[in-house]
């Protein structure tokens, strides 16, 4: 059995397609022993020199096949993991209509997004301003505010995990009115966690139709 047959018989049928047609060729193969000495030197016999070069070729050729089905079934377990991932994501802006301050009020308040651009997987209820993990997992948060207060700025809001407070942003001081901040974080939340933007004690935020109050998450990855 030569060379070349053995190979094929050890090659996966998707590249042995590709190696029965290479060598299907050797019949139309032009010998030039000066040129292929290294196959077998200027003595060997045409058929030998090509079916030599060719058997080369092709374990080049088979190289480059299994390289690429490797990737390709990387690939492929890729969009699988993606498709069988939970999609969870949403975005929401402060008011859905009019435009003026939200506060003050006499207690820390949740902020009620109630504009909501998306919600994959309905995990944020606009009612209530509160997002609810359903799937555990790594996630991203980012929250906008705006202070238009005009003489005194009194702004100052907080990402809030469970009633914990993660981060914040405020303006409280100068005669300006017109301060913008935002801020984000990435947390681990169980099944049942909840996250939400609180409205600080006699503060207030300005919102209107251009949307400068957001809060938006989104699921990184499930754990």
């Amino acid at each position: 059995m030569s060379r070349a047959s053995m190979m094929m018989m050890m090659m996966p049928m998707s590249v042995k397609s590709v190696a029965v047609l290479l060598l299907a060729m050797a019949c139309c193969c032009v010998c030039e022993p000066q040129a292929n000495a290294d196959c077998g030197g200027p003595s060997s016999s045409c058929s030998s020199l090509c079916l030599c070069c060719l058997s080369k070729d092709v374990a080049m050729v088979v190289e480059k096949l299994k390289t690429l089905e490797s990737r390709l079934e990387e690939n492929q377990r890729v969009v699988g993991v993606l498709r069988g991932q939970p999609r969870v994501a949403f975005s929401a802006a402060l008011r859905d209509s009019g435009g003026g301050n939200v506060g003050p009020f006499s207690v820390a308040t949740p902020l009620k997004y109630k504009r909501v651009f998306s919600n994959t997987g309905s995990s944020y209820n606009p009612s209530t301003g509160v997002f609810t993990a359903q799937v555990k997992g790594m996630y991203f948060f980012r929250f906008s505010m705006f202070s238009n207060t005009i003489g005194h700025s009194n702004s100052i809001v907080s990402l809030m995990k469970n009633g914990e407070r993660l981060t914040s942003v405020w303006d409280t001081t100068g005669a300006d009115g017109h301060d913008m901040g935002s801020n984000a974080v990435v947390i681990a939340m169980e099944m049942g966690d909840n996250a939400y933007v609180e409205l600080l004690a006699n503060r207030m935020v300005f919102d209107e139709y251009m949307n400068y109050n957001t809060f938006s998450g989104f699921l990184l990855f499930p754990m």
